[in-house]
């Protein structure tokens, strides 16, 4: 028992090994309620239809194979079309059949109307994958917005093909220390001004200009540095030189791309040009350490490493496994996002923070892009060639390689 005053002991957590179906069946048995795997009040004695997994039709009568929510696939039952009250998931049912058989080119093929027999196993396979996929995808959309700490939602959307969640990835909002780097993220100082706009604002201090207009577009040239008021400053959260530090504005979705670029980001709504978009943030680790995990991403054909080389080559930024939205942007040649490096409470110049702003406006809908080679600037050792990225980006100047 804990002393009084005593903090409370933290709970540990492990994996559980126990599949989901034999956890959902020993919380029915047991009459236990757990919302993580599905089981609640509202379903726990009752029958809530998931997803659909086959269909037939026998004797003029429509019947589906229901896999019922909360509980095992053990339990799924064939019903007729008059008990079902699900259209959107009658209707997702239809367009993964449709997409299945225009995948193998028999768009033309229908399943006999009159046959009892269900869909061949191949198409229903594809089908029960596929609302797997997007029972996944959206819990991993749920675990995104509950991680993000900014104003705009995340979304996530895979019309492309079967690909799930990342396994191996943690979200995050800010730089996460490897061990024995330490982050110094409490400011000295700050400024009193009434009006940063006027007054001898950090910029101004710092031997810079201030980077905002009162549109809260940047205005200064890239490779300026920007620095923002800070936690020790007077003036509020209403401050005009307070932009980055607020985080996403704007509602950005996560993609399937169908271009072979894997997952990338577009964003669900119009932004102006010169506007913050986002932060680029991942584990900060030593140049060093980059170099042994560059040779091993150069293998793999991927590329998160982003050197902080504003001052030094000392740190560098890994977004491999810990991220943000960031992580997902893909390369562009011709690209819709630029870098800066930017300064708050941590005013150590070879840390800065990096901020991705639009060089111009764009659309709702659109992908967003920013050029790798303006970050990824490790020299391999030279008894080590380093393997090319072929780049996809399709633009007219597209320079042929990531790196």
């Amino acid at each position: 028992m804990a002393a009084a005053g005593a903090e409370a002991p933290r709970a540990w957590c492990v994996p559980c090994l126990v599949s989901l179906d034999t956890l959902q069946e020993l919380c029915r048995k047991e009459q236990l309620t757990c919302k993580s795997i599905g089981i609640t009040k509202r379903n726990l004695n009752n029958y809530e239809v998931e997803y659909l997994c086959d269909y037939k039709v026998v004797k003029g009568v429509e019947y589906y194979l229901v896999k019922w929510k909360g509980w095992p696939e053990s339990t799924n039952t064939w019903e007729p079309l008059r008990n079902l009250r699900c259209p959107q998931l009658l209707q997702q049912f239809s367009s993964d059949k449709s997409t299945y058989l225009s995948l193998v080119k028999k768009g033309k093929a229908n399943t006999p109307k009159n046959s009892s027999k269900p869909l061949p196993p191949a198409v229903s396979e594809y089908i029960v994958r596929k609302a797997k996929q997007r029972i996944a995808l959206q819990r991993w959309q749920d675990y995104l917005n509950r991680r993000k700490n900014h104003k705009g939602m995340i979304f996530v959307e895979n019309t492309v093909d079967l690909e799930g969640p990342p396994l191996d990835f943690y979200y995050i909002n800010e730089y996460r220390p490897a061990p024995g780097i330490i982050l110094n993220n409490e400011a000295t100082f700050g400024c009193s001004c009434t009006d940063c706009f006027f007054e001898k604002c950090c910029p101004i201090e710092a031997g810079v200009v201030l980077a905002y207009n009162k549109n809260q577009q940047i205005k200064v040239k890239p490779g300026t540095p920007i620095y923002e008021c800070n936690s020790r400053c007077q003036c509020g959260p209403d401050c005009p030189n307070r932009i980055v530090q607020k985080g996403t504005q704007y509602s950005l979705c996560i993609f399937r791309t169908s271009n072979g670029c894997g997952w990338g980001v577009k964003t669900l709504v119009k932004i102006k040009k010169m506007s913050f978009v986002m932060e680029y943030v991942g584990e900060v680790i030593t140049s060093e350490e980059a170099e042994r995990r560059g040779q091993l991403y150069d293998n793999q054909g991927i590329t998160y490493l982003f050197d902080l080389d504003y001052e030094s080559d000392e740190f560098t930024v890994d977004a491999a496994r810990y991220g943000n939205v960031s992580h997902f942007v893909n390369h562009s040649c011709d690209p819709n996002l630029q870098v800066f490096n930017v300064f708050i409470d941590n005013l150590d110049t070879r840390l800065p923070r990096i901020a991705l702003f639009s060089t111009r406006t764009i659309k709702a809908g659109e992908e967003l892009t920013f050029d790798y080679q303006m970050k990824d600037s490790i020299d391999h050792s030279p008894a080590k060639k380093r393997i090319r990225t072929e780049c996809k980006c399709g633009a007219e100047t597209c320079r042929g390689y990531l790196n």
